[in-house]
């Protein structure tokens, strides 16, 4: 997750909903990250610019690209040499224009495929683009898409008319990617995170042996039992996403705040315009209740190898609910790793050397893993 993606702002807010004289403190901050070079004012007035749509949301993106990648983050500094990128955009067989990116190692042959799902305040460019060079630079090949109405992709900004329409586009995707004659005999990991975990999971559980494994930072896998609204208001806010689906809720809390450990990271969250960080749509916020409800009747069920990375400290997604999903799913190939006084951005808000600890343990869980899977493929080919 780069920004927003989480239970407080997806749940809670139905009681700031209806209490519409409470004031709104979860407002895109406005200082600069300390060594962008860019126009306070061509900055604020690209901040301004309604990107309910996908066009205005692809201008907005492609005005800030090169200040993106030149701040002073530690992802950014991850080189692209050796690495061949592409960005595409293609119409899905639901006739939505979805957009994508890849990232290949330049010199040879992938030793897997990792399959990225983003999180609800996030999209798979910016803070992304780092990540994917380390994986890319690591031996992998990397893909990701942005959900319908998510990022780059077409759609209204942050409106999820149905979680599974929105999995199985994803499905769609990454099957065209894996049927690949190129990549076809490769093994394929899942990577979610926070909203992108429940995506994840949602995939195995309809693809329960397409998977080598999945790797799951903070992901939103259950609603923590403190935060799920009364029955009363769960039925008040059914009720008005079926007449007001597109409607905007309230939200309570700063999730940028929440979510980055490090301020002067946190700062540079004003350049992910793109991303969706505006009230939660009603229509949205129940598909994630009722997504999440789904999830947490059948962790038993997850069955792949899995990676679950939390930190301690997460108040946008619960680790304690991550500690259930370890200790329900029945994969004998499990592990989790709880970070001390970490917050939900793993990957992204963390100090530098707990960004770099947390990428390793990716790293080495996937090359465990590929090697296992190389060594099933030889055995059942001899």
């Amino acid at each position: 997750m780069a920004l927003r993606s989480a239970k407080l702002s997806l749940f809670s807010p139905l009681h700031g909903f209806l209490d519409k004289g409470r004031r709104s403190v979860c407002q895109r901050r406005r200082s600069m990250a300390p060594t962008a070079k860019v126009d306070n004012e061509e900055l604020r007035r690209l901040k301004e610019v309604d990107i309910d749509e996908a066009p205005a949301r692809r201008h907005v993106r492609d005005s800030l690209k090169d200040i993106q990648l030149n701040l002073d983050h530690i992802l950014f500094k991850t080189p692209g040499n050796g690495i061949k990128t592409k960005e595409s955009y293609e119409v899905n067989s639901r006739g939505i224009e979805i957009f994508s990116k890849s990232w290949l190692p330049e010199a040879s042959k992938p030793r897997a495929l990792v399959c990225f799902c983003h999180g609800y305040g996030d999209t798979c460019t910016f803070f992304f683009e780092g990540i994917a060079r380390r994986l890319a630079l690591s031996g992998y090949g990397v893909f990701a898409m942005d959900y319908p109405g998510f990022g780059l992709s077409e759609g209204l900004h942050g409106y999820i008319p149905s979680f599974d329409l929105l999995v199985k586009d994803v499905i769609e995707h990454y099957s065209n990617i894996k049927e690949n004659p190129e990549f076809s005999s490769l093994p394929s990991f899942l990577f979610g995170q926070s909203m992108g975990g429940a995506v994840s999971l949602k995939i195995h559980l309809k693809q329960p042996n397409a998977w080598t494994g999945a790797v799951l930072v903070a992901p939103m896998c259950k609603i923590a039992d403190d935060l799920v609204p009364p029955p009363v208001l769960k039925q008040i806010l059914i009720g008005l996403a079926n007449v007001l689906p597109k409607h905007k809720l309230v939200p309570q809390k700063d999730l940028a705040e929440a979510a980055f450990r490090d301020i002067r990271k946190r700062d540079m969250t004003q350049y992910n315009i793109v991303c969706y960080s505006g009230k939660p749509r009603l229509r949205s916020a129940v598909e994630m209740l009722r997504t999440t409800q789904e999830i947490e009747q059948q962790l038993q069920k997850v069955s792949l190898p899995i990676l679950i990375l939390h930190g301690e400290a997460d108040t946008v997604t619960d680790p304690s609910v991550s500690r259930e999903l370890y200790e329900k799913a029945k994969s004998s190939d499990k592990k989790i790793i709880l970070y001390e006084d970490a917050y939900h951005s793993l990957l992204e808000g963390e100090p530098d050397e707990m960004i770099l600890r947390v990428l390793s343990d990716i790293i080495s869980w996937l090359d465990d893993h590929s090697l296992q899977a190389e060594g099933s493929l030889v055995t059942a080919t001899a």
